[in-house]
C-alpha cells in the first residue's frame, strides 16, 4: 500500500511517519516544505492541480495530512488547515487515484465542554478561537466533499517532541529552570484545567489504524479520561525529582488577563475537555496504551537535557 503523508516535518507527523515505515506493507512518500521531505509541496500556497498531477503518477492508496497551523493569526490558520484541507479534497475529486483521505482534527473544534462530561463526535460543535474554527471548517469540507474520508479528532498530544509552547511542555521548562536556579516554589496559571492527554505514539496508531479501515466520519482520538493539569505537574515532580512545591498563579492578582484570547485557555477549550472514545474503539479497534507518566517521563528527558 503506497500511503502520501503531507506535513510528515510536524510534531504529530514525525511519529505518523515512524509509524508507518514500522509497516512492511506500507511504502510511504512524505510531501512537505521542508528539505528532507521526498517532494518539495507547500500546502497553504500550492494549487490543487499540481497536487493532482502528482496524485495520478503516484497513485496513492491512502492520503493522510498531519498539516497545518496551530499558531498565528486568524489569517494564517485558516491558509494552512481550511485552504489546505481545501486543495487536497479538490485534487482527489480530480485525480484517478480513489485514495483514501486520513485528516487530522483537533479537540478544539468541539470548544468547552461541560466538566465531568464526556464529549462524542455528535456533540455540537463551538469553537472558542480561529484555530478551532479553522480546524473545524477543515473537517466540514473533508466529511462533505463525498471522499472515501475519516477525520481524526485528536485531544491533547502529549509525549516526546511535546512543542515548548504547550501546557505540559510549558510546565516541563518552568520545573527545569526552576530546578536549575534551586528554587523550592514554582508558580504556574491555569494548573485547574483539566485535559484529555494523549500520547503522540497512540496517534500515530490511530492514524496507522485509520489508514486500514473503511471507517469514515470524524471519530474521537483521546485516551477517554481528563486530567487536572495540576496533577500532571504532580506526577511530572516526581518523574523530575523535583521537590519544591507547585502553586498556581492567581491569574487576576498578576495581571495576565490581557494574554491571549480566552486565558488561560487559549486553545479555546475551556476548564474541561474528555473525549468519547467508544467510536475510535468500536470502528478501529484502538484504544490509548501509553500511560500519563510514561508520557511526562520522555518529556522531562527531554526538558532535563537543556540542564
Amino acid at each position: 500500500m503506497r500511503v502520501l503523508l503531507l506535513g510528515a516535518n510536524g510534531y504529530l507527523g514525525r511519529f505518523v511517519a515512524e509509524r508507518l515505515l514500522a509497516d512492511p506493507a506500507v511504502q510511504l512518500t512524505a510531501l512537505g516544505r521542508g528539505d528532507d521531505a521526498d517532494v518539495r509541496f507547500d500546502l497553504s500556497t500550492g494549487s490543487p492541480g499540481a497536487l493532482t498531477r502528482f496524485l495520478d503518477a503516484v497513485h496513492p492508496g491512502v492520503l493522510v495530512n498531519c498539516a497545518g497551523a496551530i499558531r498565528g493569526g486568524a489569517r494564517d490558520v485558516l491558509r494552512h488547515n481550511t485552504i489546505g484541507a481545501a486543495t487536497i479534497c479538490e485534487a482527489l475529486r480530480r485525480s484517478g487515484c480513489g485514495a483514501r483521505l486520513v485528516q487530522l482534527g483537533c479537540a478544539a473544534e468541539y470548544g468547552p465542554s461541560p466538566g465531568g462530561s464526556s464529549t462524542a463526535e455528535d456533540a455540537l460543535p463551538r469553537p472558542g478561537g480561529p484555530y478551532g474554527v479553522s480546524k473545524l471548517a477543515a473537517t466540514e469540507l473533508v466529511l462533505g466533499s463525498g471522499l472515501d474520508a475519516v477525520v481524526l479528532r485528536v485531544f491533547s498530544p502529549i509525549g516526546p517532541g511535546t512543542p515548548a509552547g504547550s501546557p505540559l511542555g510549558r510546565l516541563a521548562e518552568a520545573m527545569r529552570r526552576a530546578m536549575q536556579q534551586g528554587d523550592s516554589e514554582l508558580k504556574l496559571p491555569g494548573l485547574g484545567v483539566h485535559r484529555d492527554f494523549v500520547d503522540v505514539r497512540d496517534v500515530a496508531r490511530a492514524v496507522h489504524a485509520a489508514s486500514l479501515s473503511a471507517a469514515q466520519g470524524a471519530i474521537n482520538i483521546g485516551t477517554g479520561r481528563a486530567v487536572r493539569l495540576r496533577d500532571a505537574a504532580g506526577v511530572l515532580a516526581r518523574v523530575s525529582g523535583y521537590a519544591g512545591s507547585v502553586h498556581e498563579l492567581d491569574t487576576q492578582a498578576a495581571g495576565l488577563n490581557g494574554g491571549p484570547a480566552g486565558y488561560p485557555y487559549p486553545d479555546g477549550c475551556g476548564s474541561w475537555q474528555q473525549a468519547d472514545v467508544r467510536t475510535a474503539r468500536d470502528r478501529l479497534g484502538w484504544r490509548a496504551r501509553i500511560g500519563l507518566e510514561e508520557s511526562l517521563a520522555d518529556i522531562w528527558m527531554e526538558a532535563a537535557c537543556r540542564i
